[in-house]
């Protein structure tokens, strides 16, 4: 999911329950994202593609934020989650009824998934500070947030062997070109591990280190899982994606 669309993510479009989340179903329904708008342009437009405004913090501001469809058909889909993604997210709607109970009238329900204290949106800028923040503390190399996205799409391209399409059914992109082109980098770093490898078993005598990837299509799908368990139990990606829910 994109940034704009993380911000724009309302609890109804998401299915949590404990049935869903027992079953493997658990998902989410993108179908809009945040934005800051021209006040004059969306008048202009009719308020075309506008589905909610938010009331404007200032009345002089010549923006207003909203809630609009996405760019492109491609991008209103649904999204499965893996069951400890579901059960953060179980626990987000928790801390936002604390939140709600804490603060009482001053919080203004949007129903959003990621709001700030007093429940109102959160604009892109406040996502950056807090996730550059969060990588400095935590010693992590230093990305942009779009590199998530970017890293939800090789993750998924490599445990499935490279189903593109349904991998371009999770981003939303319209144009597969963009996964294929993810692919064709992954498909560059197995060929020049298999150079390294041919060295080291050929001409220098020893054995190659194995690299810690998903194994090819014809291997067992014992290992397919072992490898998934893996990375769902990456330290740095689970205190990555904790931490961050806890600075919204």
């Amino acid at each position: 999911m994109t940034k704009a669309e993380l911000l724009g993510l309302t609890w109804d479009c998401i299915d949590i329950s404990p049935t869903s989340i027992e079953l493997g179903q658990a998902s989410i329904f993108v179908e809009k994202e945040l934005q800051r708008v021209n006040r004059e342009a969306m008048a202009d437009l009719d308020g075309k593609d506008i589905m909610f405004k938010f009331p404007p913090t200032f009345a002089s501001t010549h923006t207003a934020l909203v809630l609009k469809t996405p760019k492109t058909k491609t991008s209103v889909r649904k999204v499965f989650l893996p069951k400890t993604v579901a059960e953060m997210l179980v626990q987000r709607k928790a801390d936002i009824e604390e939140l709600k109970d804490l603060f009482g009238d001053e919080f203004v329900d949007f129903n959003l998934v990621f709001c700030s204290s007093n429940g109102k949106p959160i604009e892109g800028q406040v996502i950056n500070r807090a996730f550059n923040k969060l990588i400095e503390e935590k010693g992590l190399p230093k990305v942009v947030f779009h590199s998530l996205r970017h890293s939800s799409i090789t993750y998924k391209l490599k445990l499935n062997g490279g189903d593109m399409k349904s991998v371009q059914g999770d981003s939303g992109h319209a144009q597969v070109k963009m996964v294929a082109d993810v692919y064709s980098h992954i498909i560059d770093d197995d060929r020049r591990l298999n150079a390294e490898r041919m060295e080291a078993a050929f001409y220098s005598g020893r054995q190659a280190t194995p690299e810690p990837v998903q194994p090819a299509a014809t291997e067992s799908s014992a290992d397919d899982k072992e490898l998934l368990l893996k990375l769902l139990q990456n330290p740095e990606m689970a205190a990555l994606l904790k931490s961050l829910a806890k600075t919204l």
